[in-house]
């Protein structure tokens, strides 16, 4: 399967100035060059045979692909900066998966427009809420490799949410599907004080920023 390559917001590390990498780190982040690992819990490790992906909820059919299906989908690699509420900021790294817009093109979501809104649910209990409006339109992927390499289960894998341009904590690991549903739903993090939506560039971390 060809893979497409898609760049959000690199500009060329090697010509980049102080002030131009400033620019692409939001406000309270410092720019780090590891890759922390941050859990809730302990790290599922789901097989891959035993590993299927999911859409459901207020719509008239529900979708699941298995793995070896999953791996058939049209591909993607991106490059792209991501930002963890703990206020470390990762610049230029690359994925590969399948666009979230992908996923969801089996279902005709303009004949539902009260749906609005999906929760990502994920192996080990973790859920997290986002608007439809913040994964369509080349906005999130569903991805299983990071750098090249197969996704390690420490950063998620087999698969996780990627949704760059919100903190960290949205691109939920360990995911096996998604939630449609009208109205919003807080997830995990949301339910216990986090932000709803989570734009680094304005500081929401918690509720009420």
């Amino acid at each position: 399967m060809a893979e497409k390559f898609i760049s959000r917001g690199f500009k060329g590390r090697g010509r980049e100035t102080a002030t131009a990498l400033n620019e692409r780190i939001p406000p309270g982040q410092y720019e780090t060059k590891d890759f922390p690992v941050l859990s809730a819990g302990p790290t599922p490790r789901t097989s891959l045979e035993r590993w299927d992906f999911s859409i459901y909820g207020e719509v008239a059919k529900d979708l699941k692909w298995t793995w070896a299906e999953f791996r058939k989908l049209p591909r993607e690699t991106v490059m792209v900066d991501i930002h963890c509420v703990t206020k470390w900021s990762k610049l230029d790294t690359v994925w590969t998966g399948v666009s979230v817009d992908t996923l969801l093109k089996g279902i005709d979501l303009d004949a539902q427009p009260a749906v609005g809104y999906l929760v990502a649910f994920c192996d080990g209990g973790y859920t997290t809420n986002l608007s439809l409006a913040a994964v369509r339109g080349g906005k999130a992927w569903v991805v299983d490799e990071y750098d090249g390499r197969p996704l390690a289960p420490e950063h998620g894998g087999p698969a996780r949410l990627l949704v760059p341009h919100l903190y960290f904590w949205k691109s939920a690991k360990w995911v096996r599907g998604f939630k449609l549903i009208s109205e919003d739903r807080p997830g995990f993090w949301e339910s216990l004080g986090y932000h709803n939506y989570g734009d680094p560039w304005k500081e929401q971390r918690y509720t009420g920023d």
